[in-house]
């Protein structure tokens, strides 16, 4: 009987702490169901018996019904979309491009788009815009003016996305072309004509060369000329102004004196006007004596 009795005890008593820890334990999962936890850069969209709530909860520790309400965390942070898009040039090339796309969820957006697009917001809205934005832009665009202005192309395409991702709350960053490549006979094209305004290029630069080292012997002559020209009419002025001054100290005494002291004492065989020596006074000499 009394042995009986200690086990009727025992068993109480191991059902009583298996009835407790149960209880601790259905207390705990529901303290933990109750809290919700926003981690930094993102948002929580309530669902309530699975019914979207309007309003999204910003980052920290929130309370919720446990079991009946369940939050979903949303990233608002910065994400980078990248892929490849394929285009048609103004000028019919097919365009091979790489995009990439900084991208953001807006925080008042995020209830939004869990609720009508979901976790694939990037297969559902961004790469069919893309794609979209992409062929419209380059439609504009020669080739040439692609790989020219791609800064300008980048810009534009840009602005297109944004307006059309706008509405759905998600905001467009920074766009980016990471390559444009095009096809191998319009590379090997754009290539010769490359090397052909090299060509020219060189031939007008030596062609401008050739001009100004002819035009640099050319001033050089001017300059050589003048330069003689200027000596000549110097020296020419110079003689003039010193035989003036000759002309001017002249005189029959000092002629008469030139001529005797340059005689080499032999008269002249033949006498005329043009003999300096038929005008001295030698006839007169001779009487004299």
């Amino acid at each position: 009987m009394s042995k009986e009795k200690v086990i009727d005890i025992s068993t109480r008593k191991t059902g009583k702490i298996v009835g407790i820890c149960a209880a601790a334990v259905a207390a705990i999962i529901v303290v933990v169901s109750s809290v919700s936890i926003v981690p930094a850069g993102c948002t929580g969209v309530v669902t309530t018996f699975g019914k979207v709530s309007d309003t999204a909860l910003n980052e920290g520790l929130h309370l919720k019904v446990p079991f009946a309400q369940r939050v979903t965390t949303v990233s608002n942070k910065i994400q980078v979309y990248q892929a490849d898009a394929d285009a048609v040039s103004k000028d019919l090339q097919t365009v091979n491009s790489t995009i990439a796309v900084n991208f953001r969820i807006k925080s008042a957006s995020s209830a939004s788009i869990f609720k009508n697009i979901g976790s694939d917001y990037e297969n559902v809205i961004l790469m069919p815009t893309v794609q979209e934005c992409m062929k419209s832009v380059c439609a504009k665009y020669t080739a040439e003016q692609l790989i020219t202005d791609r800064a300008q192309v980048g810009e534009e395409i840009k602005a297109q996305l944004v307006s059309k991702v706008d509405e759905y709350g998600i905001e467009i960053e920074k766009f980016n072309i990471v390559n444009f490549d095009f096809s191998s006979e319009f590379n090997e094209a754009i290539e010769a004509k490359q090397v052909a305004e090299q060509n020219l290029l060189k031939t007008k630069t030596e062609q401008e060369q050739a001009i100004v080292v002819a035009e640099a012997e050319a001033k050089k002559k001017v300059i050589a000329a003048d330069a003689e020209a200027t000596f000549i009419k110097t020296k020419a002025e110079a003689q003039a102004e010193a035989n003036k001054t000759i002309s001017e100290s002249l005189s029959n005494e000092l002629i008469k004196y030139q001529t005797i002291d340059k005689w080499d004492g032999v008269l002249p065989k033949v006498a005329n006007d043009a003999n300096p020596l038929i005008s001295l006074d030698l006839d007169e000499q001779k009487t004299a004596e």
